[in-house]
């Protein structure tokens, strides 16, 4: 049964820029991708039929990204083969990590190459928009500066880096955040060569931080734990917080000092995605 790597993702920042009339938001951000994954088994059938190995608590299985996912690229391409998906969860649910998107990028891009169905990077970034609006990112496979509601996508060099991500065990609702009286909706669009500046570093956060951290005090607790350490910063809605430092050693160190009430883990950054080679 092959086996595909989908992984992490953080929010390097996040401005939310403005919000349109079909509910979604545009935003700003960059996408760093993570050697921290979930791994998704794919076991390829001529029967037609999508299934799922194994049970996910709270997750029917035609709500599962994955499942949804393999059914979009088979309608799409007509495609009469049928696969059994078997993930291992290693990302946090919820998180702000990207896992879900991920998840559905490495179906699409997995199954593609499975399948023998030679669709080009842009029609499965064009599929993968249906399913979510991170997916793109995962299935671009690179650094990205980020745009529109997720699906404008430039390159992005970014320096190799190495994150310490906690995960505060609390369930961060996005809808809630994003319906916020407080939050700031209409960030001033700002250009890569300001990010790319880094005496500009001031004017990158994330909008939804100061909002989160009112209403869940444990993101807070773990945000003013890692400051002691650089520049902490929550990743997209929450509840994963992180702080990048330049050493595998200084990580680490940091790491085996984080509180025991709180779960995480130590990642390197990836220039591109494990399977970037499998779409052209």
């Amino acid at each position: 049964m092959p086996s595909f790597s989908a992984p992490a993702k953080v929010n390097v920042f996040l401005h939310i820029t403005g919000h349109r009339d079909d509910g979604y938001h545009t935003l700003q951000s960059a996408f760093q991708l993570l050697d921290f994954d979930d791994t998704i088994s794919l076991k390829p059938t001529k029967n037609g039929l999508i299934k799922r190995q194994k049970k996910i608590e709270g997750v029917p299985e035609h709500e599962d990204l994955c499942v949804r996912a393999a059914y979009a690229i088979q309608q799409a391409t007509g495609c009469k083969q049928g696969v059994e998906i078997e993930v291992e969860k290693r990302i946090p649910m919820g998180g702000g990590l990207g896992g879900g998107s991920s998840d559905a990028a490495t179906i699409l891009l997995a199954l593609n190459h499975l399948w023998d169905l030679k669709l080009s990077r842009k029609i499965l970034m064009t599929i993968g928009l249906k399913l979510g609006a991170d997916v793109p990112f995962f299935i671009f496979g690179q650094s990205a500066w980020v745009e529109g509601i997720g699906e404008i996508l430039t390159p992005l060099t970014l320096p190799t880096q190495f994150y310490v991500v906690l995960t505060p065990q609390v369930h961060v609702s996005t809808a809630k955040v994003f319906a916020h009286s407080g939050l700031t909706k209409d960030s001033k669009p700002l250009k890569i060569a300001d990010f790319s500046d880094g005496t500009n570093s001031s004017l990158f956060r994330n909008d939804l931080e100061k909002i989160v951290c009112e209403e869940y005090s444990a993101v807070a607790s773990a945000l003013e734990w890692l400051n002691q350490y650089g520049q902490a910063r929550m990743s997209g809605s929450g509840a994963s917080v992180f702080v990048a430092v330049d050493s595998l050693t200084k990580a680490n160190k940091i790491f085996a000092q984080k509180p025991n009430n709180i779960q995480g883990f130590v990642a390197k950054s990836l220039d591109h995605h494990p399977l970037y080679e499998l779409a052209m």
